[in-house]
């Protein structure tokens, strides 16, 4: 009896530690099993406690009195499907009548505190199904991305969410972004993790950095150019918009509305071309965009309203000729000048990192999700990588990036260079690439080298 008492004790000391050190280990060995159980032992007055059973039908109320039987009980959601997965339990419910998927929203908190899970969010996913996502830890204290991720082109797995799912960029769903954040909150590992995920696809990527490129220029080899102060920018993105009226000429000369062309087959994009013609996609990045707002005299100011107009110009028209915009920045106010608040509401996709003040807050959510700025500016200061996901539809996301290191980034980079499209316009804005056997091209614009 002493053995089994101490290998009792031992093997709870050992689940104990195993649950404090490595808690996603603990859940898949433990964890899942006790989470089963206690969901569906619990289930009926859980739901009950939560306000989320609804009475008996009038006629079994009738037919419980007519035969001298006790009055039923109140009904809970019928469970549709239990599925276990790597960081908790997706429950689906399917309502009775007269409940509504904001009831389990509503109740999100108290399931969470009834089933002992460390979080709990649920979606309608279609009339009277709600789907009930519940994590068995914080998935975002480290962050482990899942083995396999639904990668298709121009959608990128950057981050994981709160609820244990994957957080994908897609651009061809959502075409331009704005990322804010303070200095040390991660938004260059979010950047970097972008330019990872789209190392491998046949995309051009086009970078703008005025910090004199030290952000991306490690990365030079997988982009087709690079610019590393405002006047290069500004003649870069000149290259972009006249790229993109030269892709909106092909469009319109392979468009053939005629009475017998099928409805599918009319190009009203780059991807509605056939293969040999579609151009190759170009994805901007800006690192910093008040570099670019910023100015001190009369002629820096012209090359800003330059630089603005043409931003507004790809956000407005860049999605059909398939160039789209990843800004990146401390702040994105009107104080940045005019113009800037007519591009921030071109960007659909939003994302906020650790906030110095509510006002940079509102900058990201203040216009879409309202509900997101109170989460924004709750980021602790010591969960770098921690940020606020949300679009123009009011939903939003915890989400956390995984730490990918600038050498990682730049082995990547490295081994996809051969993918670096090269693109007529961009040429002269080819980074500087040593013991390339590219012949070298500077950052400035070869024109401006030879006078």
């Amino acid at each position: 009896m002493t053995g089994f008492a101490v290998t009792l004790v031992l093997v709870v000391a050992a689940v104990g530690l195993l649950r404090w050190r490595r808690p996603a280990w603990y859940w898949l060995t433990f964890g899942v099993t006790l989470a089963v159980v206690r969901v569906l032992v619990r289930y009926g007055s859980v739901m009950d406690a939560c306000g989320l059973t609804v009475p008996p039908p009038q006629w079994r109320l009738a037919l419980a009195r007519v035969t001298n039987r006790p009055i039923p009980e109140s009904r809970s959601p019928r469970i549709l499907r239990l599925r276990p997965t790597r960081t908790g339990l997706v429950l689906r419910l399917k309502l009775r009548p007269g409940q509504d998927a904001f009831d389990v929203a509503a109740a999100s908190d108290r399931l969470r505190h009834s089933f002992s899970m460390y979080g709990v969010t649920s979606r309608e996913l279609r009339s009277g199904v709600v789907e009930v996502r519940m994590t068995g830890y914080d998935v975002l204290k480290r962050v482990q991305m899942p083995i396999e991720t639904e990668t298709r082109q121009m959608r990128v797995p950057v981050a994981l969410r709160q609820d244990g799912s994957v957080h994908y960029r897609d651009y061809r769903a959502i075409p331009h972004a704005l990322t804010l954040g303070a200095t040390e909150s991660g938004k260059s590992v979010y950047q970097r993790n972008l330019v990872v995920g789209l190392a491998p696809m046949d995309v051009a990527l086009v970078g703008i950095d005025c910090k004199q490129g030290v952000e991306l220029f490690p990365l030079a080899r997988r982009f087709s150019a690079l610019a590393d102060d405002p006047d290069t920018a500004a003649e870069v993105l000149d290259a972009l918009v006249e790229r993109m009226k030269r892709i909106y000429q092909v469009i319109r000369a392979q468009q053939r509305i005629t009475a017998d062309v099928p409805d599918a087959e009319i190009a009203a994009d780059i991807w509605d071309l056939p293969d040999h013609l579609r151009p190759v996609p170009v994805v901007v990045l800006v690192d910093e965009v008040a570099e670019l707002a910023l100015y001190a005299n009369k002629e820096e100011e012209k090359r800003r309203d330059r630089i603005v107009t043409d931003l507004v110009r790809l956000a407005q028209l860049g999605r059909a000729a398939g160039i789209y915009l990843e800004i990146c920045g401390q702040r994105f106010g009107s104080e940045l000048g005019k113009g800037i608040t007519m591009l921030r509401a071109q960007l659909t996709g939003r994302t906020a990192h650790r906030v110095n003040d509510e006002t940079s807050a509102n900058m990201a959510f203040g216009d879409i999700a309202p509900d997101a700025v109170l989460a924004a500016i709750q980021i602790p200061a010591e969960t770098r990588g921690l940020a606020i996901a949300g679009d123009s539809s009011g939903g939003w996301h915890r989400i956390r990036a995984p730490h990918t290191s600038l050498r990682q980034a730049v082995n990547i980079c490295n081994r996809h260079a051969d993918r670096t499209p090269e693109l007529p316009e961009l040429a002269p804005f080819r980074p500087t690439l040593p013991g390339s056997d590219v012949t070298p091209v500077p950052l400035a614009k070869a024109s401006s080298a030879t006078t």
